[in-house]
């Protein structure tokens, strides 16, 4: 069965379009969204997040994966009630494959939004209130979910020196096929049109 989309037309759309450009340039949060959007380069997750993860195997990782996201995220969100809205306090540190499913779950805005709407918890995840690789053994994120949910699932929560012993094997098996600094830089040699 196929279906015909219905769209206003493009002039309409373009009109409304500019209206919410304009709105959220204006927004005071906007300059912090652009910061934070180009903060974003000391945690490339597609090859630092997944990547440290030994025999990382999406079609079986996925599952156990996602509820460690779900429980940080949950931690997350307590701690921003208790704190009356502290985005700092409440970007507690995490595992980084832990996060690296957390961005695919804030990824699914939609979603999360009507959740939100539905059950009046409010999400949290900030990239430029983040700790990248600072979570560990301990600290008060493995405290808070060991109290809520015992132990961690190790093959995803392994802790800081774990973290950069990891990290730099990955970048030594990404540097010769020219993926530099984590992934924040290129040199794929495609050649270029004149």
């Amino acid at each position: 069965m196929s279906v015909t989309l219905v769209r206003p037309t493009p002039e309409r759309v373009a009109e409304r379009a500019r209206q919410i450009l304009s709105t959220i340039e204006a927004d005071p949060e906007y300059d912090r969204l652009r910061t934070a959007c180009a903060k974003y380069d000391e945690d490339w997750t597609s090859f630092m997040g997944y990547a440290l993860v030994d025999g990382f195997d999406i079609a079986h990782d996925t599952e156990p994966l996602f509820p460690e996201a779900v429980r940080a995220m949950a931690i997350k969100s307590a701690v921003y009630e208790m704190t009356e809205g502290d985005e700092e306090a409440a970007e507690v540190p995490v595992a980084i494959p832990v996060d690296e499913m957390i961005h695919a779950l804030a990824a699914q805005f939609t979603v999360l939004s009507r959740i939100q709407d539905r059950t009046g918890i409010k999400f949290v995840h900030a990239t430029d209130r983040e700790a990248i690789g600072a979570w560990d053994h301990g600290d008060y994120t493995h405290q808070v979910y060991r109290a809520a949910w015992g132990p961690m699932n190790e093959r995803y929560w392994f802790g800081k020196d774990e973290t950069a012993k990891r990290r730099a094997a990955v970048m030594a098996k990404y540097e010769p096929v020219g993926i530099l600094d984590g992934g924040r830089r290129f040199t794929p040699g495609f050649a270029t049109a004149s």
